[in-house]
């Protein structure tokens, strides 16, 4: 497994995360074998957050890494907060408040001292940076969080954050995937007129690699809509054709070709797969051993129904 330098900061983390928002609904033993299985595989990188299982996720990851032995020293612990769950609806919260009580709860859940990554969990339009400043200035002196980022935000949503840090905002995760191309399609399609032309994101792309932020790939394998798996999908013959024959060209399963399409980007991202099945997780993790030509990077592109002016 290839590492990358998250945020150019010296956090070497692996190239592919294993995201734990469904290790809620496995038992004990099950969970640690995936953990188990992810660690085998090279990734020390566990992607969490406040709300996933209602904080149930966090536990059982706990709980499982004990089981295997495994030291605090030897995994990445990144976990997310500011979503707000309320009775009938949710909200968005970046309270100092709200910020500080949920690390606090994080770090009771995962049984550590610290968390490698603190991320805000998409963005809230009520957000005072200078308070949010506070919070991270307090976490950071406490030895409660080392690096801080976000996820879901656009760029001058991140300016307008950063101008009130401290700390260099590392991370941003944002949706990517050879089905959902939102941030590059819009690059190739520059003084046109065509809705491939529209800037959905401020090219968040662009501004991310300006300003060396990590991008976290989240649901790789999703697409943008109808809402689904477009792997094996029977509506997608065009793109699955390719992805098999690739995938018997490389010896590999269709996930790691999915995979090695988002590492190949030249910005480096780091991909996050949220799979709690030992042997797909393995079959993923052979991406960080392919390197996809340009011919083959784009005309997978070109097979997820995309085209070029």
């Amino acid at each position: 497994m290839k590492n990358i330098n998250l945020g150019k900061i010296g956090l070497n983390a692996s190239e592919i995360s294993l995201g734990v928002m469904r290790i809620s609904n496995l038992e004990l033993c099950e969970a640690a074998k995936v953990i188990d299985t992810a660690i085998q595989n090279g990734i020390n990188f566990f992607d969490h957050a406040d709300i996933y299982g209602a904080g149930v996720c966090e536990e059982i990851f706990a709980k499982a890494a004990k089981e295997i032995s495994l030291k605090r020293e030897d995994m990445l612990l990144q976990t997310k907060c500011g979503i707000r769950p309320m009775d009938n609806f949710r909200t968005f919260d970046f309270s100092k408040e709200h910020i500080l009580s949920q690390v606090d709860a994080s770090l009771k859940r995962l049984q550590t001292d610290y968390i490698d990554v603190l991320l805000l969990h998409r963005p809230d339009t009520l957000m005072q940076p200078e308070e949010i400043a506070e919070a991270f200035n307090a976490l950071k002196y406490q030895g409660k969080v080392k690096y801080f980022g976000v996820s879901n935000f656009n760029h001058m949503q991140v300016e307008l954050l950063q101008k009130h840090l401290n700390h260099k905002l590392i991370v941003n995760q944002l949706q990517f995937g050879i089905m959902h191309t939102g941030m590059i399609d819009h690059g190739f399609y520059v003084n046109r007129k065509e809705n491939f032309a529209i800037d959905h994101d401020g090219s968040i792309l662009e501004y991310c690699r300006l300003k060396d932020i990590t991008i976290q790939a989240w649901s790789p394998y999703q697409m943008s809509n109808p809402y689904g798996v477009f792997l094996d999908n029977q509506n997608l013959p065009e793109l699955n054709k390719y992805l098999n024959q690739l995938a018997q060209t490389y010896n590999v399963e269709t996930t790691a070709i999915a995979t090695a399409w988002i590492l190949r980007h030249p910005a480096k991202m780091q991909t996050i797969i949220g799979s709690m099945n030992p042997k797909r997780i393995t079959d993923i993790c052979k991406a960080s051993n392919i390197t996809l030509s340009r011919e083959e990077w784009y005309k997978i592109y070109f097979a997820a129904g995309n085209d070029l002016p």
